[in-house]
């Protein structure tokens, strides 16, 4: 039985992402998320933990012992070294976990989508199908990003720097879903590209049959 199809969902920071990635469950797609995959190395006594604390001390934990993602996120946001050094050490973990997962999931599942929010940042490669960006707008990314996580303006707008600009990562998608409009828009054309990506898959799939 051939492999399901992969998809790539990325885009920035607050752009919907995971708005597009619930729509793409709810068509019967696995959906395996790097920032769930990041929660999970970096639990308490695991080797990412473990690291973290001892470059940046016990100050990022919480009172339960985990860490606060808060205030890691502010050290290391704000220092292009601080930041490396975070994504070196967990970034290896976490892509090992995706691919793992990914290779399970495409014996049953009827496509995959590996939701990576830094994929073209990252030296990390994973076979794809497909690589789809979600986009909104500047202005738009950064409310939604102070409303959702209670940042400052200066503190969002360094979030949204650290990453590429959404118009690049845009000119280097295989498919780019606009959600910057309503949701029904978005739910549409979502369903217009996987329709699309299925129907091309299937076709490849019938001529190496006929071949």
């Amino acid at each position: 039985m051939p492999a399901a199809p992969v998809i790539v969902l990325t885009g920035g920071i607050a752009s919907g992402k995971s708005t597009v990635a619930k729509l793409l469950a709810a068509a019967g797609g696995r959906v395996i998320s790097a920032d769930s995959l990041a929660r999970e190395v970096l639990l308490p006594g695991q080797a990412a933990w473990k690291e973290v604390v001892s470059a940046w001390g016990q100050g990022v934990l919480t009172s339960t012992g985990e860490i606060d993602r808060v205030k890691l996120g502010r050290l290391v946001f704000t220092d292009p070294a601080a930041r490396r050094r975070l994504e070196k050490i967990t970034h290896p973990r976490i892509f090992d976990l995706m691919h793992q997962q990914m290779v399970e999931a495409q014996k049953s599942a009827a496509f995959v989508v590996l939701e990576i929010p830094l994929y073209f940042e990252t030296e990390c490669s994973v076979p794809a199908d497909e690589v789809w960006v979600v986009y909104v707008g500047p202005l738009t990314q950064l409310k939604r990003l102070q409303e959702r996580s209670g940042l400052t303006h200066e503190e969002a707008s360094a979030r949204v720097a650290a990453q590429l600009p959404l118009e690049k990562k845009c000119a280097w998608a295989d498919r780019v879903i606009d959600n910057s409009k309503s949701l029904a828009i978005t739910e549409k054309t979502v369903k217009t590209a996987l329709q699309d990506l299925l129907a091309s898959k299937k076709a490849c799939k019938d001529e190496e049959r006929a071949e």
